[in-house]
Protein backbone atom coordinates (compact mmCIF):
# COMPACT_ATOMS: atom_id res chain seq x y z
CA UNK A 1 0.00 0.00 0.00
CA UNK A 2 1.22 3.02 -1.01
CA UNK A 3 0.93 5.54 1.67
CA UNK A 4 2.73 8.91 2.23
CA UNK A 5 4.94 9.22 5.05
CA UNK A 6 3.99 12.67 5.85
CA UNK A 7 0.17 10.99 6.92
CA UNK A 8 1.62 8.58 9.17
CA UNK A 9 4.02 11.71 10.72
CA UNK A 10 0.79 13.33 11.29
CA UNK A 11 -0.97 10.28 12.53
CA UNK A 12 1.82 10.16 14.86
CA UNK A 13 1.62 13.25 16.80
CA UNK A 14 -2.24 13.89 16.82
CA UNK A 15 -2.21 9.74 18.53
CA UNK A 16 0.54 10.84 20.85
CA UNK A 17 -0.84 13.98 21.86
CA UNK A 18 -4.64 13.39 21.14
CA UNK A 19 -5.30 17.07 20.07
CA UNK A 20 -5.46 17.84 16.84
CA UNK A 21 -4.31 21.12 17.60
CA UNK A 22 -1.37 20.06 19.45
CA UNK A 23 -0.36 18.03 16.84
CA UNK A 24 -0.45 21.25 14.30
CA UNK A 25 1.93 23.45 16.85
CA UNK A 26 4.20 20.65 16.58
CA UNK A 27 4.32 20.37 12.89
CA UNK A 28 4.01 23.57 12.14
CA UNK A 29 1.20 23.34 9.60
CA UNK A 30 -2.69 24.14 10.21
CA UNK A 31 -5.19 22.40 12.08
CA UNK A 32 -7.29 21.86 9.07
CA UNK A 33 -3.72 20.51 7.43
CA UNK A 34 -4.10 17.88 10.09
CA UNK A 35 -7.56 17.16 10.20
CA UNK A 36 -7.16 16.63 5.94
CA UNK A 37 -4.25 14.40 6.34
CA UNK A 38 -6.00 11.99 8.90
CA UNK A 39 -9.00 11.48 6.43
CA UNK A 40 -7.09 10.87 3.92
CA UNK A 41 -4.60 8.34 5.60
CA UNK A 42 -8.53 6.40 7.31
CA UNK A 43 -9.21 6.62 3.45
CA UNK A 44 -6.35 4.65 2.33
CA UNK A 45 -6.53 2.39 4.88
CA UNK A 46 -10.63 1.95 4.95
CA UNK A 47 -10.89 2.15 8.45
CA UNK A 48 -11.73 5.13 11.53
CA UNK A 49 -8.09 5.72 13.53
CA UNK A 50 -9.71 8.42 15.84
CA UNK A 51 -13.14 8.57 17.66
CA UNK A 52 -13.95 12.33 17.31
CA UNK A 53 -15.81 14.27 20.12
CA UNK A 54 -15.96 18.08 20.79
CA UNK A 55 -13.74 18.12 23.98
CA UNK A 56 -11.18 15.25 23.17
CA UNK A 57 -9.75 12.84 20.89
CA UNK A 58 -9.52 9.26 21.33
CA UNK A 59 -7.66 6.21 19.35
CA UNK A 60 -9.81 3.43 18.14
CA UNK A 61 -8.48 -0.55 18.46
CA UNK A 62 -7.51 0.14 15.02
CA UNK A 63 -5.87 3.33 15.99
CA UNK A 64 -4.04 1.93 19.02
CA UNK A 65 -2.34 -0.80 17.00
CA UNK A 66 -1.18 1.41 14.35
CA UNK A 67 0.42 3.32 16.78
CA UNK A 68 2.30 0.45 18.10
CA UNK A 69 3.89 -0.07 14.49
CA UNK A 70 4.51 3.62 13.86
CA UNK A 71 5.90 4.99 16.85
CA UNK A 72 9.08 2.81 16.60
CA UNK A 73 9.47 3.90 13.50
CA UNK A 74 9.25 7.56 13.55
CA UNK A 75 11.77 7.74 16.52
CA UNK A 76 13.89 5.42 14.35
CA UNK A 77 13.75 7.92 11.60
CA UNK A 78 14.71 10.62 14.33
CA UNK A 79 17.49 8.48 16.12
CA UNK A 80 19.16 8.19 12.41
CA UNK A 81 18.79 12.02 11.69
CA UNK A 82 20.00 12.70 15.24
CA UNK A 83 23.30 9.99 14.63
CA UNK A 84 24.59 12.05 11.35
CA UNK A 85 23.82 15.12 12.23
CA UNK A 86 26.55 14.42 15.31
CA UNK A 87 28.69 11.99 13.81
CA UNK A 88 29.03 15.21 11.01
CA UNK A 89 30.05 17.35 14.11
CA UNK A 90 31.53 15.57 16.67
CA UNK A 91 32.67 12.19 14.86
CA UNK A 92 30.99 9.60 17.12
CA UNK A 93 27.65 10.64 17.70
CA UNK A 94 25.32 10.91 21.49
CA UNK A 95 25.68 8.74 23.94
CA UNK A 96 21.83 8.00 25.41
CA UNK A 97 21.45 5.45 28.00
CA UNK A 98 18.70 4.20 30.20
CA UNK A 99 18.72 2.39 33.76
CA UNK A 100 17.09 2.93 37.10
CA UNK A 101 18.38 5.32 39.32
CA UNK A 102 20.10 2.47 41.70
CA UNK A 103 21.78 1.01 38.42
CA UNK A 104 23.13 4.61 37.69
CA UNK A 105 24.14 5.51 41.27
CA UNK A 106 26.02 2.21 42.54
CA UNK A 107 27.24 0.75 38.77
CA UNK A 108 27.49 2.90 36.23
CA UNK A 109 28.45 6.43 37.61
CA UNK A 110 32.40 5.25 37.68
CA UNK A 111 31.92 4.17 33.91
CA UNK A 112 30.10 7.33 32.92
CA UNK A 113 33.81 9.76 34.11
CA UNK A 114 35.46 6.98 32.56
CA UNK A 115 34.21 8.33 29.27
CA UNK A 116 33.45 11.70 29.44
CA UNK A 117 37.61 11.61 30.54
CA UNK A 118 38.12 9.95 27.37
CA UNK A 119 35.11 11.33 25.47
CA UNK A 120 34.37 15.00 26.63
CA UNK A 121 33.01 16.40 23.40
CA UNK A 122 30.51 13.56 23.16
CA UNK A 123 27.16 14.53 24.52
CA UNK A 124 25.89 12.10 27.20
CA UNK A 125 22.54 11.59 28.13
CA UNK A 126 20.68 9.40 31.48
CA UNK A 127 16.62 9.04 30.99
CA UNK A 128 16.11 7.13 34.51
CA UNK A 129 13.13 4.30 34.00
CA UNK A 130 12.46 0.88 36.10
CA UNK A 131 14.31 -2.13 34.48
CA UNK A 132 11.21 -2.67 32.40
CA UNK A 133 10.74 0.41 31.50
CA UNK A 134 13.48 0.60 30.03
CA UNK A 135 12.78 -2.38 27.72
CA UNK A 136 10.20 -0.57 26.06
CA UNK A 137 12.27 2.82 25.54
CA UNK A 138 15.08 0.46 24.46
CA UNK A 139 12.45 -1.14 21.60
CA UNK A 140 11.19 2.06 20.78
CA UNK A 141 14.55 3.71 19.78
CA UNK A 142 14.64 6.49 22.81
CA UNK A 143 17.61 5.34 23.98
CA UNK A 144 20.59 3.82 22.42
CA UNK A 145 21.69 1.18 24.97
CA UNK A 146 20.14 0.00 28.47
CA UNK A 147 21.77 -1.73 31.74
CA UNK A 148 19.28 -3.61 33.44
CA UNK A 149 18.45 -6.20 35.90
CA UNK A 150 18.15 -9.83 34.78
CA UNK A 151 16.09 -11.58 34.62
CA UNK A 152 13.88 -8.82 33.10
CA UNK A 153 10.21 -10.40 31.58
CA UNK A 154 10.52 -8.09 29.36
CA UNK A 155 13.71 -8.43 27.73
CA UNK A 156 14.81 -9.94 24.19
CA UNK A 157 17.39 -12.06 25.10
CA UNK A 158 18.65 -11.17 21.60
CA UNK A 159 19.47 -7.90 23.40
CA UNK A 160 21.82 -8.42 25.31
CA UNK A 161 25.00 -7.76 24.73
CA UNK A 162 27.08 -8.66 27.43
CA UNK A 163 27.07 -9.44 31.33
CA UNK A 164 28.18 -6.63 33.45
CA UNK A 165 27.80 -7.49 36.92
CA UNK A 166 26.31 -10.94 38.98
CA UNK A 167 24.95 -9.71 42.63
CA UNK A 168 22.45 -11.26 45.03
CA UNK A 169 19.57 -9.43 46.70
CA UNK A 170 19.37 -9.41 51.07
CA UNK A 171 17.15 -8.25 53.14
CA UNK A 172 18.57 -5.99 55.50
CA UNK A 173 16.89 -4.83 59.05
CA UNK A 174 18.02 -3.00 61.97
CA UNK A 175 18.47 -5.10 64.90
CA UNK A 176 17.59 -2.80 67.70
CA UNK A 177 13.85 -3.11 66.17
CA UNK A 178 13.92 -6.58 64.97
CA UNK A 179 16.24 -8.85 67.44
CA UNK A 180 16.29 -11.93 65.66
CA UNK A 181 18.42 -14.73 67.50
CA UNK A 182 18.50 -17.32 64.94
CA UNK A 183 21.93 -17.83 62.58
CA UNK A 184 19.08 -18.17 59.83
CA UNK A 185 15.94 -17.19 59.03
CA UNK A 186 12.93 -18.85 56.50
CA UNK A 187 11.20 -16.99 54.17
CA UNK A 188 8.12 -17.64 56.12
CA UNK A 189 9.24 -16.13 59.48
CA UNK A 190 9.77 -13.25 57.52
CA UNK A 191 6.06 -12.96 56.13
CA UNK A 192 5.39 -12.03 60.32
CA UNK A 193 7.11 -8.19 59.80
CA UNK A 194 6.64 -5.23 57.86
CA UNK A 195 8.30 -5.93 54.24
CA UNK A 196 9.72 -2.90 52.33
CA UNK A 197 9.62 -3.44 48.89
CA UNK A 198 10.06 -1.29 45.59
CA UNK A 199 7.45 -0.92 43.67
CA UNK A 200 5.35 -3.16 41.51
CA UNK A 201 6.66 -2.43 38.21
CA UNK A 202 10.15 -3.63 38.77
CA UNK A 203 12.11 -6.24 38.18
CA UNK A 204 13.30 -6.27 42.04
CA UNK A 205 9.92 -7.07 43.29
CA UNK A 206 8.65 -9.09 40.73
CA UNK A 207 11.92 -11.57 41.75
CA UNK A 208 11.03 -11.09 45.30
CA UNK A 209 6.88 -12.21 44.46
CA UNK A 210 8.48 -15.32 42.31
CA UNK A 211 10.34 -16.32 45.16
CA UNK A 212 8.05 -16.80 47.46
CA UNK A 213 5.58 -17.82 45.39
CA UNK A 214 7.95 -21.02 45.05
CA UNK A 215 7.87 -21.29 48.55
CA UNK A 216 3.96 -20.86 48.44
CA UNK A 217 4.15 -17.85 50.06
CA UNK A 218 2.20 -14.72 49.28
CA UNK A 219 4.20 -11.02 49.22
CA UNK A 220 2.51 -8.86 50.74
CA UNK A 221 4.61 -5.65 51.54
CA UNK A 222 4.04 -3.36 54.26
CA UNK A 223 5.48 -0.43 52.27
CA UNK A 224 6.08 0.27 48.56
CA UNK A 225 8.84 2.95 47.00
CA UNK A 226 10.45 4.00 44.15
CA UNK A 227 14.20 3.95 45.47
CA UNK A 228 16.36 1.72 47.07
CA UNK A 229 18.43 4.66 49.01
CA UNK A 230 14.14 5.26 50.75
CA UNK A 231 13.91 1.53 51.56
CA UNK A 232 17.46 1.98 53.27
CA UNK A 233 16.95 4.83 55.22
CA UNK A 234 13.57 3.52 56.56
CA UNK A 235 15.27 0.20 57.44
CA UNK A 236 17.25 1.63 59.55
CA UNK A 237 14.69 3.63 61.30
CA UNK A 238 12.90 0.40 62.16
CA UNK A 239 10.03 0.92 60.24
CA UNK A 240 9.91 -2.87 58.55
CA UNK A 241 12.39 -5.13 56.66
CA UNK A 242 13.73 -4.32 53.96
CA UNK A 243 14.76 -5.91 50.26
CA UNK A 244 17.49 -4.80 48.15
CA UNK A 245 20.56 -5.54 45.83
CA UNK A 246 23.91 -6.33 48.14
CA UNK A 247 25.86 -3.40 46.24
CA UNK A 248 23.49 -1.32 47.84
CA UNK A 249 24.37 -1.70 50.99
CA UNK A 250 28.27 -2.74 51.13
CA UNK A 251 28.95 0.64 52.56
CA UNK A 252 26.06 0.71 55.04
CA UNK A 253 26.70 1.44 58.55
CA UNK A 254 26.79 -0.75 61.36
CA UNK A 255 23.07 -0.09 62.20
CA UNK A 256 21.69 -2.23 59.98
CA UNK A 257 21.83 -6.59 59.91
CA UNK A 258 22.10 -8.57 56.60
CA UNK A 259 20.03 -11.03 57.37
CA UNK A 260 20.80 -15.05 56.40
CA UNK A 261 17.96 -16.81 55.09
CA UNK A 262 17.44 -20.51 55.18
CA UNK A 263 16.61 -20.78 51.41
CA UNK A 264 18.66 -20.20 48.78
CA UNK A 265 18.61 -16.61 46.67
CA UNK A 266 19.70 -17.43 43.52
CA UNK A 267 22.09 -14.85 41.95
CA UNK A 268 20.93 -12.27 39.80
CA UNK A 269 22.74 -10.33 36.67
CA UNK A 270 22.75 -6.87 35.45
CA UNK A 271 23.13 -6.74 31.49
CA UNK A 272 24.36 -3.66 28.75
CA UNK A 273 21.63 -4.36 26.09
CA UNK A 274 21.14 -3.04 22.47
CA UNK A 275 18.36 -3.13 19.95
CA UNK A 276 20.14 -5.33 16.90
CA UNK A 277 17.48 -3.74 15.15
CA UNK A 278 18.83 -0.22 15.04
CA UNK A 279 21.96 1.21 14.24
CA UNK A 280 24.46 1.57 17.42
CA UNK A 281 26.94 4.42 17.16
CA UNK A 282 30.33 5.15 17.67
CA UNK A 283 29.89 6.03 21.23
CA UNK A 284 27.61 3.54 22.15
CA UNK A 285 30.30 0.82 21.09
CA UNK A 286 32.89 3.06 22.84
CA UNK A 287 30.86 2.94 26.09
CA UNK A 288 30.21 -1.15 25.93
CA UNK A 289 34.39 -1.70 25.48
CA UNK A 290 34.37 0.41 28.95
CA UNK A 291 31.68 -1.69 30.65
CA UNK A 292 33.50 -5.37 32.45
CA UNK A 293 32.35 -8.83 31.08
CA UNK A 294 31.06 -11.13 34.03
CA UNK A 295 30.55 -14.71 33.17
CA UNK A 296 27.35 -15.51 34.13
Amino acid sequence: MDINYELYKVFYYVATTLSFSEASRHLFISQSAVSQSIKALEKKLGQPLFVRSTKKVKLTPAGELLLKHIEPAVHLIGHGEAQLMESRSLGLGQLHIGASDTICRYFLVPYLNEFHKKYPTVPIKVTNATSLTCVDLLEQGKVDMIVTNSPNPRLNQSYIDKTVAEFHDVFIANPDYFPFTEKEIRLQKLTDYPLIVLERNCTTTEFLRRLFLQHHLELMPAIELSSNDLLIDLARIGLGIAFVPDYCVQNASDDLTVLRIRESMPARQMTACVNPSMPVNESTRNFLELLPTVQS
